[in-house]
């Protein structure tokens, strides 16, 4: 598995930090303008990378640094035009050649529309326009007391470097060069070798020669001016939105940030807090020191929670759901496949030698002819509660729900507002105010959004309240001809008899001697038995069905295997037979299309779509002539041609109750087309198919009812 994050845990007696310091940007109208950038970004475009950031630049500063990076620049190649110094008194330093040094100068704006294309400098009472594409600012160096800050030392600021830095460190801690604002490379290389000594007990090591010219710099938090100008670049904070805070009494500098949200864009602040807090101190006409900075939270870098929260084995992305009986499908040699909503469930179980295919189609003949059990936990499940329940599902289904008894259930469809499949699912009656709806895995969380979207913006005089319950409700599905004995070998209180527990209906008792719902449900078109039980029991009564089924052959059945068995039944897959396109008449459900309700969501939708006369896909069953596997989504084509198709595949599965492949499809006009030739249009070759009534086995349901 891939490494996406690893959080150590070091503990340290002491700790040297030299964590350097940080270039801040210069405010002034139109400082956000693509051209506009630190000193030290565009000295790195040059030294590091070999990119030359521009053609002709104008240095702006307020310290030394930024002629270094002009020197550098020129040697790259860029034309320096000026460097723009606000110092008055600006120490002589090397420029580059034809540089003109503006001391006691400011550049008031930036122009240019998409891109810089000059600047505006104004020095004493003299204004006047530099071109350039390129407009190099330094603000002055913040030093990186992150760390200093999160281990509880304190900070003052420094008028000299215009900056806060490390005061008053915690025991074992001490900062050293940049970081503890020693500006020069002598000083910073002779505070890190003292720190390092006094730790190691050693004497201070030789010294290489380096520069050690004093740093000087004059604060500079905003040049005056007309536009806006940034001191948060990356959330659009401007001076303006630092003054409209201070006006609305939000003075403290952590209700500044909170108000305007500078210093909480993807750097937190680290390039433009310290602007932030010399506005602040200039509006309120008082030092800087007073207005203090904001909070140092950890981590100095984004890291994810799981991260922080411990470690997360495989290569997804998000972590996958569980059911309690993964583990036991992993032990068993599972197949593991994600099945929507990032559930982990079983594809299909695999014996020694055996592939894919041979395997499921041992579990499907255990459910044909012995028993099998298959783990329905992942479902979308909701409580509803509420005198208006009843209306309630009446306009979300479309078929009528309120007339429904305790103790019954109804196989029900969700159509969205224009008409189209939602989702399906069965309704339980609890009570007379009390109800559960399933959903598929994949759109539960579309269902609940749905339920009370209609329920906030359509009634929102209704008493109704939805929970979800999926994760409180595991299941555990007997399926088969011999699921009854099963049952009864479990140990129940409840009567499994047809006649006391018939087909859509359940019953709350204890089975293996653990509290139970049993709902008679079947997905698999056999003789089903789905026992809910609370999530803690569901490993206990799994292996006493294994247990009780042992004598039966029973065999634990993955999703592929029930893909198979809802195909021979013709059940429908949101998957793969509800495209986007369907209404449930199109899909042979338009029994579910209540006439004797006024109205539910959908309804007027599938009416205007159906009344325009247009050739409609019907769902059909496809028998391939020869026997042979067709590809899943392959387009149906008049002849086989390369033309326009009048359907899809939707499904092709190897039958184990037929002995040979067959397949559901949508096909244009497919209620008048049985028994009709069809082809699969593949890129090598056609494949004939002879259309059917799309249920192959049991097509009067008896075996479910059983």
């Amino acid at each position: 598995p891939s490494v996406l994050e690893r959080n150590w845990r070091v503990r340290a007696g002491s700790v040297i930090v030299a964590a350097g310091a940080i270039e801040r940007p210069l405010v002034f109208a139109g400082n956000d303008k693509p051209g506009v950038m630190l000193a030290g970004a565009a000295q790195a475009y040059a030294n590091r990378w070999a990119l030359r950031p521009g053609r002709r630049a104008v240095v702006f500063t307020n310290n030394d640094s930024a002629y270094d990076a002009a020197a550098d620049l020129a040697a790259a190649g860029v034309a320096v035009a000026a460097i723009v110094d606000s110092r008055a008194d600006a120490p002589a330093r090397p420029v580059p050649q034809g540089a003109e040094v503006l001391s006691g100068a400011v550049v008031t704006a930036a122009r240019g529309a998409r891109q810089v294309t000059g600047a505006m400098i104004a020095q004493d009472t003299r204004f006047w326009h530099i071109p350039c594409d390129l407009l190099m600012v330094s603000g002055g160096w913040s030093p990186t007391v992150h760390l200093h800050s999160q281990a509880r030392g304190t900070l003052r600021f420094d008028d000299a470097l215009a900056a806060f830095v490390p005061d008053g460190a915690p025991k074992g801690y001490s900062s050293v060069g940049a970081a503890a604002g020693h500006m020069t490379l002598a000083a910073a290389l002779r505070s890190g070798a003292e720190a390092g000594a006094a730790l190691a007990g050693v004497p201070v090591p030789p010294l290489p020669d380096a520069d050690d010219t004093a740093y000087t710099i004059s604060s500079l938090w905003r040049v005056p001016g007309r536009g806006k100008a940034f001191v948060d670049t990356l959330n659009d904070v401007t001076v303006d939105d630092v003054h409209l805070a201070l006006r609305e009494g939000y003075g403290n500098v952590e209700h500044v940030k909170r108000y305007t949200t500078a210093g909480m864009a993807l750097d937190q602040g680290k390039t433009g807090n310290v602007n932030v807090i010399g506005v602040i101190a200039e509006a309120q006409d008082k030092p800087l020191a007073e207005v203090g900075t904001t909070t140092f939270r950890p981590a100095y870098t984004p890291v994810s929670f799981g991260a922080i929260g411990g470690l997360r084995e495989g290569i997804t992305v998000l972590p996958y759901r569980h059911t309690p009986v993964t583990a036991w499908n992993i032990r068993q040699g599972a197949v593991m496949y994600e099945v929507g909503a990032r559930w982990r469930r079983p594809g299909y179980f695999p014996r020694k030698g055996e592939g894919l295919q041979e395997a499921v189609n041992r579990e499907c003949r255990a459910v044909r002819t012995g028993v099998g059990v298959y783990d329905g936990s992942p479902l979308g499940t909701f409580e509803l509660k509420g005198p208006d329940v009843g209306r309630f599902l009446d306009h979300i289904y479309t078929n009528r729900m309120s007339t429904l008894a305790k103790g019954r259930c109804r196989y029900g469809l969700m159509l969205s507002d224009d008409g189209l499949i939602l989702d399906d699912g069965v309704v339980l009656r609890l009570g007379a105010h009390r109800w559960l709806i399933s959903t598929s895995t994949g759109h539960a969380d579309a269902v609940h959004a749905h339920l009370e979207e209609v329920l906030q913006t359509e009634f929102p005089d209704w008493t109704v309240f939805v929970t979800n319950v999926t994760s409180q409700w595991n299941n555990a599905t007997v399926c088969g001809p011999r699921a009854r004995d099963v049952m009864q070998a479990l140990g129940t209180d409840i009567d499994l008899a047809p006649q006391a527990l018939p087909f859509m209906a359940f019953a709350e008792g204890s089975v293996a001697g653990l509290p139970a719902r049993v709902v008679r449900v079947s997905f698999t078109g056999e003789l089903s038995f789905e026992i809910n039980v609370a999530p803690r029991h569901l490993p206990m009564l799994w292996d006493r069905i294994m247990q009780a089924g042992a004598p039966l052959d029973i065999l634990p059945v993955g999703s592929e295997a029930s893909h198979v068995l809802r195909v021979e039944k013709g059940f429908l897959s949101l998957g793969h037979e509800v495209d986007g396109t369907v209404d449930p008449y199109d899909l042979g459900m338009g029994w579910l299309m209540s006439s004797k309700k006024p109205d539910f969501l959908g309804k007027r939708s599938v009416m205007l779509r159906r009344a325009g006369g247009a050739t409609r896909r019907a769902l059909v069953g496809l028998l391939p002539e020869p026997d042979q596997q067709i590809p899943e989504s392959a387009p149906l084509t008049p002849d086989g041609a390369r033309q326009a198709s009048e359907g899809l595949v939707t499904a092709c599965v190897y039958s184990t109750a037929l002995e040979r492949w067959v397949a559901l499809g949508l096909l244009e006009n497919g209620g008048d087309r049985m028994g009709e030739r069809v082809h699969v249009r593949l890129l090598d070759r056609v494949i004939a198919a002879r259309v059917t009534q799309p249920v192959f086995h049991d097509p009067d349901g008896e075996r479910l009812r059983s």
